[in-house]
């Protein structure tokens, strides 16, 4: 008995996967592929999209930079603004926990976010991977900063006050009137139907993934390179 509980303490102890905490790349298409069993992940968001956020989001685990390593959060702008382009998963379970509608900065674009800047005054959307970083209350009430993590991408958004708010032009309502949903000044504003939730949910060091298929982003990306990422052990 003894033996057997120092072999299982030695495995978890210098187990890879433990102790990098990051999956193979079976392992990672295994989750992926049971996320994509959801509907509402499979018809929103492409395959491809959902490996970038998990590849990122297990390269920050496996370095620490996550308080909150819980869930993980999806703003996919590829989709138009018309469309929930919001997704909070559960990594534990494997599950969506909640979907919602977000707005894009004014100057990235009408329903579609096509322009992206880390330029303070830009008034633009940043793409990359973010940290949940505290809350406070502002002059959008209820509101989680935003902390950057790739230099030269999306690191200036403390400074630019890029933050989780509610706002009136982020709702079905204004969608009917208009045609899109109105625009931020670069922050990933949500309904104020769904804000606080989606805030309570996130916040503490959680991941936040902002893509669009920018090849000029995933290029400069040293969060989306699979071998600093993903340990794949002979």
């Amino acid at each position: 008995m003894a033996i057997r509980l120092i072999c299982l303490v030695m495995f978890f102890v210098f187990s890879p996967l433990n102790a990098h905490c990051v999956p193979s790349q079976k392992e990672l298409s295994s989750t992926i592929q049971t996320l994509y069993r959801i509907p509402e992940l499979r018809n929103n968001i492409d395959y491809k999209v959902l490996k970038k956020a998990m590849v990122g989001y297990y390269t920050l685990k496996s370095k620490g930079q996550l308080k909150n390593d819980k869930v993980l959060t999806i703003i996919d702008y590829n989709q138009p603004s018309v469309k929930k382009r919001l997704f909070v998963i559960d990594m534990d379970r494997n599950r969506l926990l909640t979907s919602s509608l977000v707005a894009h900065g004014k100057n990235s674009g009408q329903n579609l976010a096509v322009k992206f800047s880390n330029v303070p005054g830009s008034f633009k959307s940043s793409l990359g991977f973010f940290v949940t970083d505290r809350t406070y209350q502002g002059k959008h009430g209820y509101s989680l900063r935003l902390r950057g993590l790739e230099q030269g991408i999306n690191d200036n958004a403390l400074v630019r006050n890029i933050v989780i708010h509610g706002a009136d032009y982020v709702s079905t309502d204004f969608i009917r009137q208009h045609g899109r949903l109105g625009r931020s000044l670069g922050c990933p504003a949500l309904p104020f139907s769904q804000y606080r939730q989606v805030i309570d949910l996130i916040k503490g060091g959680s991941c936040l993934f902002i893509y669009k298929g920018n090849q000029n982003y995933v290029g400069r990306s040293d969060l989306l390179n699979p071998d600093i990422a993903l340990h794949d052990p002979a």
